[in-house]
């Protein structure tokens, strides 16, 4: 039995500089991402296409999405296999190549988390669970490109008193 769920989301376009689309070059990238009762989000386009590199872009967006969603299952498949994450930071990269016509697609991403597993915790089991993550983030499944991932797991040092 599949479950539906449903997203609701409103771009505004911020970017006209008093004389609208008249030209490529009149008019800015700059708009604004929201949700209902969520806090909104600066957009523009990635600086190559005249974008303010100041606000996030439909390439950050998508990469970040992906890093997301894989360290938000990673996390729940630890809690419900006993592995105690206590720290989990990914710098996640993605590559977009850009067509002769002006359009483009994403030709991969690579997510580099670091985790750190507190001391008890089963590491290979830590290490198979970003498998599984992968296997089940909704965002991965939903791209037409390849999702790479390139853990570093660790234990976290212990501190002794005194």
């Amino acid at each position: 039995m599949s479950k539906q769920h449903k997203y609701e989301t409103t771009v505004r376009w911020t970017g006209n500089l008093g004389t609208g689309t008249t030209g490529y070059k009149d008019y800015g990238r700059n708009h604004e991402i929201g949700a209902p009762d969520k806090p909104l989000i600066p957009g523009s386009s990635d600086p190559a296409f005249r974008g303010d590199a100041a606000r996030y872009n439909p390439e950050d967006l998508m990469v970040a999405s992906l890093s997301s969603c894989h360290m938000l299952w990673y996390l729940h498949l630890c809690a419900v296999n006993k592995v105690v994450v206590l720290d989990y930071e990914d710098n996640a990269q993605g590559t977009m190549e850009e067509t002769a016509d002006g359009g483009g697609r994403f030709l991969e991403v690579t997510l580099h988390p670091r985790i750190t597993i507190a001391a008890g915790s089963d590491l290979d089991t830590a290490k198979r669970l970003h498998h599984d993550a992968h296997e089940k983030c909704f965002i991965a499944n939903s791209v037409n490109f390849p999702v790479g991932c390139e853990p570093v797991i660790r234990y976290a040092e212990e501190r002794g008193e005194g």
